[in-house]
């Protein structure tokens, strides 16, 4: 069978009542944007199921700024309540990037960009097995149940189509794949996100160097495992020998992180990070030189300003100048004659009692 080397390096919630988020804890979303093609899909055999009630989860490839592409192996998982499917996460592109689409736990499987997965993942629904009152019943077919006693088995024969390991939808060399009516009618269902232990394993994951493309070259040593975040002792697969795949250092590239709901960390944060123009090949991790520019997004409105900072006073225009001409002023003009006051005459006036000439 074949594995998935998509990566969705996604926050998800741990919620109590998966099915009833309360707005105060607005669930998490991380849309990751490539320009590196996905790597394909390494070939690995399914470990044995660890109990009754577990479901498949396939492996994929997930992105770290530091390394580029690393696998999260394929493992058994516990669902978050009976009734729900698994959709797997797939890369899909989207002018000039790959863009990946997170899985989701949901009464249906839904889109997953055509990309045969295995296991019953055949790129068109799952033909893994189906829930009937509460119990899941599981294809022997396609699931390795050799060493647990399940008494809901049936056999059904599932043909793959798309003999490929190719691990994205779209663009050049990708699927074709579009969705389907019931596939859009299964997107706006009601979803619950990873759960804390498939978010717990992909974490231990992007800390094992092993794990990275560079390292593994596509075919990791830990392809799959029988029990979430164990990547040690039985129940451990490794990938099938093949080509070498070159991996390729991180180079521009964003991070979306929106969240939905009314609680206080509703808005959406955007991180780009743009690292070397080339590409090339890595031996191991390695930091990605660049500048990392965050933009945030928060309630609508003006924000306050910070304190002891002073908003800038509003600038009025200056007051015109009157210029003056250089040198002495001009004498002032001597007022007309009134009646009242005539002008001097050239005789002095005589005064009462004295003679005049």
């Amino acid at each position: 069978m074949r594995l998935i080397r998509e990566a969705a390096l996604a926050f998800s919630l741990s919620v109590c009542s998966l099915w009833a988020l309360s707005p105060a804890f607005a669930q998490v979303t991380v849309a990751i944007s490539v320009d590196v093609i996905p790597p394909p899909l390494p070939v690995y055999d399914q470990p044995p199921i660890p109990g009754v009630g577990y479901m498949w989860v396939p492996g994929y490839w997930a992105w770290d700024d530091n390394v580029g592409y690393f696998w999260v192996p394929g493992t058994w998982v516990l669902p978050p309540q009976p009734g729900l499917l698994w959709t797997p996460g797939y890369w899909g592109w989207d002018n000039g990037y790959y863009v990946f689409h997170e899985g989701y736990w949901g009464p249906h499987v839904g889109f997953y960009g055509g990309v045969a997965y295995g296991f019953g993942y055949t790129g068109l629904g799952y033909e893994g097995g189906y829930w009937r009152n509460g119990a899941f019943f599981y294809n022997r077919s396609v699931n390795n149940i050799t060493n647990v006693s399940v008494t809901n088995v049936y056999e059904k024969t599932v043909i793959v189509n798309n003999a490929s390991n190719v691990s994205f939808n779209g663009g050049s060399g990708g699927t074709t794949a579009r969705p389907t009516a019931e596939q859009l009618a299964a997107a706006q269902e009601q979803h619950v996100p990873a759960t804390a232990e498939q978010s717990r394993h992909m974490q231990t994951a992007a800390k094992d160097p092993a794990l990275s493309l560079a390292t593994n070259h596509g075919h990791p040593t830990v392809a799959a495992t029988a029990n979430p975040a164990v990547f040690k002792g039985s129940g451990v697969v490794a990938a099938h020998p093949g080509n070498p795949i070159p991996a390729v250092l991180p180079q521009g590239h964003s991070k979306t992180s929106t969240t939905t709901g009314t609680g206080p960390k509703a808005g959406t944060e955007i991180l780009e990070h743009k690292g070397p123009a080339g590409a090339g090949t890595t031996t191991g991790p390695s930091g990605a030189a660049g500048t990392e520019v965050i933009k945030g997004k928060g309630n609508v409105g003006v924000a306050p300003p910070a304190p002891g900072v002073t908003p800038e006073a509003k600038k009025l225009p200056p007051t015109p100048q009157i210029s003056k001409p250089a040198g002495n002023p001009p004498p002032r003009p001597t007022p007309p004659p009134s009646p009242r006051n005539p002008p001097p005459s050239g005789k002095p006036k005589c005064e009462p009692g004295q003679k005049c000439d």
